[in-house]
């Protein structure tokens, strides 16, 4: 990784600014371009270094509904399962676990009665169950990973 690479995920972890031009402003407060700091994110996405860069939603507060879903896949069969769930632009992100439920995933929808229904086509389409978690209780936990 880069001095500037560094630079970029570790000045921009605690926030990013809202203003006219959120990126100008960012690179001012990192000592670097507004190019160099737009080149740079988007050279970490590409790499795989950042797998995604954009706000965290509060689903909930907008209207919609939020939840940690879990399954139960086949091993010979977890990439296809994976793929048909990561199709649903509800998903905001999934994973794979050494466990009996091994692959879970974020489900964020823009309407509560949405929820439900993404659920429903994802048990149709891999003819697996799905374990809808929603959270009972919410904490903040800051975290910070220099680099």
């Amino acid at each position: 990784m880069t001095p500037t690479e560094r630079t970029i995920i570790n000045g921009l972890q605690g926030g990013f600014p809202v203003c006219e031009r959120p990126f100008l402003a960012a690179a001012e407060a990192l000592g670097l371009t507004e190019d160099a700091l737009i080149e740079g994110i988007l050279g970490l996405l590409e790499a795989g270094i950042l797998s995604r860069f954009g706000p965290m939603y509060h689903a909930e507060r907008l209207g919609g509904a939020l939840s940690l879903v879990a399954m139960r896949v086949p091993a010979a069969d977890f990439e296809r399962v994976a793929a048909l769930v990561n199709a649903h632009p509800e998903v905001a992100h999934n994973y794979a676990r050494e466990h009996a439920f091994n692959l879970w995933f974020v489900l964020a929808t823009d309407r509560p009665e949405r929820k439900a229904e993404v659920l429903a086509a994802i048990a149709a389409e891999t003819g697996l169950p799905v374990h809808d978690m929603p959270k009972v209780a919410e904490y903040f936990v800051g975290l910070r990973l220099e680099v």
